[in-house]
């Protein structure tokens, strides 16, 4: 039988103090996968090479001292000790601390706020603002005693000295900058005293430049009402407030180009425009002094009084003759309705009445045209020419009276 028989639990706590003792604190390297940030604030994953993987654990208040964010397929470098999981018998090892291994911590960092704001839209174009073209005030936001404000200073004056600058000192590197240059953004924004912004500084390495990288002063460019300029290091240098700010200029110096008009073109613009001008009007008032002296020329402007006088003479004779004209018409008219009313009057009822005809209708008004309308004894009124009669019928004659073949009847 052997000396001694271990428990699973024992077994595993006894290769738990001796891995523990062991391995203190070491670093490793690997490449992470299965990532997990719990909801408690735990990271979990999983560090693996070509030929093993280790099982991982960073607790919540050993994860806030992180300077970048962990993801799947990042290759890191990391410290912790060794300890055993009794629970699942497995080992693994609780960092304390990691960095990035094939890329800087502060790269990746920027990399990563760089995907984060881009996918919320505070790079897209159409949220950019327009540079005003004649600024009558500068805010800038930078060091006091570096260069950028010199350089920005000298270019402004000699390329527009009538525009104002208010500098906003601020701390541009190291612990506070982001802070108080997110600050001064608001600030100018609340004043409202100046048309335009330039927030930068001079070159200097990535940790230098690193205040423009923050998160913090990247929201404040993009909530600004006031149009920014992002001027930070040189040329080869890209910050976050680049990708943000409203215009983009390579150092501080291109960004006073940029802001200010050139004083001596703007000089030479003004003198072309004057003399345009100037040859504009000249043509224009001796195109209309030709036209006045045509004008006045004429007749009517010699002897007003004269062509008022035949004007009058000429209304004069347009009145006769349409006086004369209407006349002839109404005339002509009279003896037209005269024919008519004569024509007319030949077949009127009176005039066939005149030659002795009557006309003939019964007590309710109506018009007797054949004997089939009346009996004896109906009384019937007879018109003639003059006067009238109211007769009755003693007789009725289907014919003609006094033609030859025509039959009476009495009744």
């Amino acid at each position: 039988m052997p000396d001694k028989i271990y428990s699973i639990s024992e077994l595993t706590r006894e290769i738990k103090v001796i891995l523990e003792d062991t391995f203190l604190k070491v670093w490793v390297e690997g490449e992470i996968s299965n990532y997990t940030h719990h909801s408690s604030g735990h990271r979990y994953f999983t560090l693996k090479d070509q030929n093993a993987q280790i099982r991982c654990v960073m607790w919540k208040w050993q994860g806030k001292y992180l300077f970048f964010e962990p993801q799947d397929g990042i290759k890191v470098k990391a410290s912790g000790q060794i300890t055993v999981y009794e629970k699942s018998g497995q080992y693994q090892l609780v960092v304390s601390s990691m960095q990035p291994a094939g890329i800087g911590e502060l790269e990746l960092s920027f990399q990563q706020l760089k995907k984060k704001l881009s996918e919320e839209g505070l790079f897209d174009p159409e949220q950019k603002k327009p540079i005003p073209e004649f600024p009558g005030t500068i805010g800038i936001i930078t060091s006091p005693t570096g260069a950028a404000i010199r350089d920005i200073l000298n270019i402004t004056r000699r390329r527009a000295p009538w525009v104002k600058i208010m500098l906003w000192p601020v701390l541009v590197q190291g612990e506070g900058a982001a802070a108080q240059i997110s600050h001064a953004i608001r600030r100018f924004n609340q004043l409202d005293l100046v048309d335009l912004l330039i927030v930068g500084r001079g070159g200097g390495s990535l940790e230098d430049l690193w205040a423009f990288n923050e998160e913090e002063v990247a929201r404040a460019i993009f909530d600004s009402r006031i149009p920014v300029i992002s001027a930070v290091g040189h040329e080869i240098d890209f910050s976050i407030s680049d990708f943000v700010a409203d215009l983009r200029a390579p150092t501080p110096s291109a960004a006073a180009e940029i802001a200010v008009p050139d004083g001596e073109g703007l000089l030479l613009r003004l003198v072309d425009y004057a003399r345009d001008l100037y040859a504009l009007s000249r043509s224009v008032i001796d195109d209309s002094s030709n036209r006045l002296t045509e004008v006045t020329a004429r007749y009517g402007f010699r002897k007003p009084m004269e062509m008022i006088v035949q004007r009058a003479q000429r209304c004069d004779e347009l009145t006769n003759l349409i006086n004369i004209h209407s006349s002839h018409k109404m005339e002509r008219l009279r003896r037209e309705s005269q024919a008519l009313f004569e024509k007319l009057e030949v077949v009127s009822p009176k005039a066939v009445m005149k030659r002795g005809f009557s006309y003939c209708r019964d007590k309710e008004g109506r018009a007797v045209k054949s004997f089939k309308q009346v009996a004896i004894n109906d009384k019937i009124d007879i018109i003639l020419y003059e006067g009238g009669m109211e007769s009755r019928v003693t007789r009725i004659v289907p014919g003609i009276p006094g033609a030859g073949g025509r039959k009476k009847r009495d009744v």
